[in-house]
C-alpha cells in the first residue's frame, strides 16, 4: 500500500498547508539528457587527456563552440518560430571582434568576451530593427542577406585581412595559469560557458518571458489581443540570440588561432540549422547533442573521404521524415514515459 508523500493542515484563512514532505525534487527526463551530455563530455575529456590525444580534445571544444552557435539558433526557430539562415554573421563578427582584441589589445581572455559581448548586442539590436519587422521566409531571406552583405564587406576589406582572414591570433589569458594554448583547461572552460549558457537559456525558458516566447510562436495575433506586443519580445530574443552566436564565436580564435570570412558564410548558418534539427528544435539540450554528433561525425567521414557533405545529408534527410522533432524531441518522452513508470512502481510498493 503507497503512503502519502507529505501532510498538511488546514491553515487560518481555510487553506491547506504543507507541514513535512517526504519527496526529492523530481528530474525530468529533459534534466537527465542535460546532466548525460555534460557528463558525457567531462569522461570524454578525461579520456582525451589521459591518452595525450590532443586532436580529439580540440574537436570537442570546437564542437561545443559550434553548439554555442546552435543555441542562439534553437531560440529563434524552436521558441519564437523564426528561422535565421544568416546567424553566421554574429558567430563570425564575434570571432573577428575577438581576434582584433586579442592581437591588437590584449590577450585577456575576458576583455575579448565583453567587448565582444557588447558589440554584438549594438549590431544584433540593429539587424533586429531591420530583420524582425518580416515574417515566415521574408524573415529567413532578409537575415541570409544581412550575412551575405557583411560577409563580403569583410572579404574584401584589407585592413581584415580580405580573404585571407587574420593569422597568428595569440592565445587568451584565462585565469590562473590556464590559457586557450591549454587543451584541457580551455576545454573545461568552453565546457563550463556553454553549461552557463545552457542553463540561463533554459531558466529563461521557465519565466513569464520565455512563455510570451512560446505563445509568439504558437500563435503571434492572439499575443497582440490579450495587451502584449510581440514586436519587443522577438527583438530581444533576437538580441539575445546575437549575443550568444557572438561570444560563441568569440572562442573560435581562442581554439584555432585564426579567423576568416568563411565563418560569415550560409554553410556555417545552414551547419547549426542542421544541428538543431537534427538534435531537436526546441529541446535547448538538443542542439547540444546535434552538434557533437555531427562535427565528429564530418571529421571521422572527413578522413575516409571528401564527400561527407553527402553523408551530413542523407542523415538530415532521414532524421526529418523519420523523426521530424529530432533525436532528443523523440528520446525526452520516453525516457519520461520510463521514468513515470519507474517512479509509480516505487510508490506502490
Amino acid at each position: 500500500m503507497s503512503t502519502p508523500a507529505s501532510s498538511s493542515t488546514i491553515g487560518p484563512r481555510g487553506g491547506a498547508v504543507a507541514t513535512a514532505s517526504s519527496e526529492r525534487p523530481r528530474r525530468s527526463a529533459a534534466t537527465w539528457l542535460a546532466i548525460l551530455f555534460f557528463a558525457g563530455a567531462l569522461l570524454f575529456g578525461g579520456v582525451a587527456l589521459a591518452l595525450g590525444d590532443v586532436f580529439y580534445l580540440r574537436l570537442a571544444t570546437e564542437a561545443l563552440i559550434f553548439g554555442g552557435l546552435a543555441l542562439s539558433v534553437d531560440l529563434l526557430l524552436g521558441r519564437v518560430g523564426l528561422l535565421p539562415l544568416g546567424q553566421a554573421l554574429f558567430f563570425g563578427l564575434g570571432a573577428y571582434v575577438s581576434a582584433l582584441v586579442l592581437k591588437n589589445w590584449s590577450d585577456s581572455f575576458w576583455l575579448a568576451l565583453g567587448v565582444t559581448l557588447a558589440f554584438s548586442a549594438v549590431v544584433g539590436l540593429i539587424g533586429g530593427l531591420i530583420a524582425i519587422r518580416a515574417k515566415g521566409v521574408y524573415f529567413a531571406l532578409i537575415s541570409f542577406g544581412l550575412a551575405q552583405v557583411l560577409s563580403k564587406v569583410v572579404y574584401n576589406t584589407r585592413e581584415l585581412g580580405a580573404s585571407d582572414g587574420i593569422i597568428g591570433v595569440p592565445s587568451a589569458n584565462i585565469m590562473w595559469g590556464v590559457n586557450s594554448a591549454t587543451p584541457s583547461g580551455f576545454f573545461l572552460v568552453v565546457l563550463a560557458f556553454i553549461g552557463a549558457l545552457y542553463l540561463v537559456l533554459r531558466y529563461l525558458m521557465d519565466t513569464p518571458v520565455g512563455r510570451q516566447l512560446d505563445a509568439i510562436r504558437t500563435n503571434e495575433h492572439r499575443v497582440s489581443f490579450l495587451g502584449e506586443d510581440p514586436w519587443r519580445y522577438k527583438l530581444g530574443a533576437f538580441v539575445a540570440a546575437a549575443c550568444i552566436a557572438g561570444c560563441s564565436g568569440a572562442l573560435y580564435p581562442m581554439l584555432r588561432g585564426f579567423v576568416s570570412p568563411e565563418l560569415m558564410f550560409f554553410q556555417v548558418s545552414g551547419n547549426a540549422v542542421i544541428n538543431v534539427i537534427v538534435g531537436g528544435t526546441g529541446t535547448l539540450i538538443g542542439p547540444l547533442y546535434g552538434s557533437a554528433i555531427l562535427t565528429g561525425l564530418r571529421s571521422v567521414v572527413g578522413s575516409f573521404t571528401t564527400h561527407h557533405h553527402i553523408v551530413i545529408g542523407v542523415l538530415f534527410v532521414m532524421v526529418v521524415i523519420l523523426m521530424p522533432r529530432g533525436l532528443i524531441g523523440y528520446a525526452t518522452p520516453a525516457l519520461q514515459r520510463w521514468l513515470d513508470a519507474r517512479r509509480n512502481q516505487k510508490e506502490n510498493r
